[in-house]
C-alpha cells in the first residue's frame, strides 16, 4: 500500500504535523511492503528544518521525519512554500528534498490512500 500524507500546518502550535507523522511512521512499521510519502507544504515545510532543538519531553518534528526516512519513506517539500519562508535546500534535514506541485500531482494519482492534515 502507498500512503501519501499532505501536511499543511506549522510543526509546532498545533498537533496536526505530530499526529500525521506518528501515523506515517506507524504505517511503515506495520508492513515492510508499505510505502509512505510525506509532502510538506505551507507552514509545514518548517518541520524539515535541520538542527531543531526542542525542550526535553517535547516532540521534535525533524526527528519524526527522520524516522519516516529511516523506514524508507519519502519526504518532499513544496519548493514555492520553501522559497516564501526563506528555506533553501541546505536548510533541510538530509533525505528530505524540494519538490513541485507537478510531482505532488503525480504522487497523488499513484497513491492508494491520501491523508491531509
Amino acid at each position: 500500500m502507498h500512503a501519501l500524507f499532505i501536511l499543511n500546518d506549522p510543526p509546532y502550535g498545533t498537533e496536526r504535523v505530530y499526529n500525521g507523522l506518528r501515523l506515517a511512521a506507524g504505517i511503515l512499521k506495520q508492513d515492510a511492503g508499505n510505502r509512505v510519502t510525506v509532502f510538506l507544504m505551507a507552514d509545514a515545510v518548517a518541520a524539515a528544518k535541520a538542527g531543531q532543538k526542542t525542550p526535553d519531553g517535547y516532540y521534535n518534528a525533524e526527528r519524526m521525519l527522520k524516522r519516516v526516512l529511516a523506514g524508507n519513506g519519502e519526504v518532499l517539500l513544496c519548493g514555492t512554500c520553501m522559497d516564501a519562508r526563506g528555506l533553501c535546500d541546505a536548510d533541510v534535514t538530509p533525505g528530505a528534498r524540494r519538490s513541485t506541485m507537478d510531482e505532488l500531482s503525480a504522487v497523488t494519482v499513484s497513491a492508494d490512500k491520501v491523508l491531509v492534515f
